[in-house]
């Protein structure tokens, strides 16, 4: 396994091609943002979309990102559309994942990371703590989880 960010990888039509696969309408979303090449206006410069993958197919996928779904906000950074293909469910893959954006965020400079997600239950195996409830962008409320780095 190997973790390759997509902005810097040699083959980005096939990768994203991957992501279009996701079964998650947030995935196409992300896919369709990388289409049209607006995800940094939504998520800001230099956003990562960072893919766990074994050979040609991604096993998981999220992004690690100045902002998310929660805006304004001084919180910073965020890990967000993070999804696991159902064929790899079930072996903490995302774990991995979560982890390496942590080490980058870390790397980067911050103390913490961010997660704004409608799960309960799922994050905190991973260390997470729901930090509080917060409005997402289209004023809906989201659970907004943070982890010491």
């Amino acid at each position: 396994m190997e973790v390759i960010n997509y902005f810097t990888s040699d083959n980005k039509d096939h990768w994203l091609s991957e992501i279009a696969k996701s079964d998650w309408s947030a995935g196409e979303y992300l896919a369709t943002l990388l289409r049209e090449e607006k995800l940094s206006e939504l998520v800001g410069d230099g956003v990562r979309v960072l893919m766990l993958t074994e050979g040609e197919r991604i096993i998981s996928f999220c992004t690690l990102a100045s902002v998310d779904d929660v805006q304004p906000t001084d919180l910073t950074p965020w890990i967000g559309w993070i999804y696991t293909f159902p064929q790899y469910r079930g072996n903490r893959y995302a774990g991995l994942l979560l982890q390496y954006a942590e080490n980058l965020a870390k790397a980067d400079g911050h103390q913490s990371v961010y997660i704004s997600t409608n799960h309960t239950g799922l994050y905190e195996k991973y260390g997470y703590s729901l930090h509080k409830i917060m409005k997402d962008i289209e004023g809906e409320d989201t659970r907004v989880y943070w982890k010491s780095i």
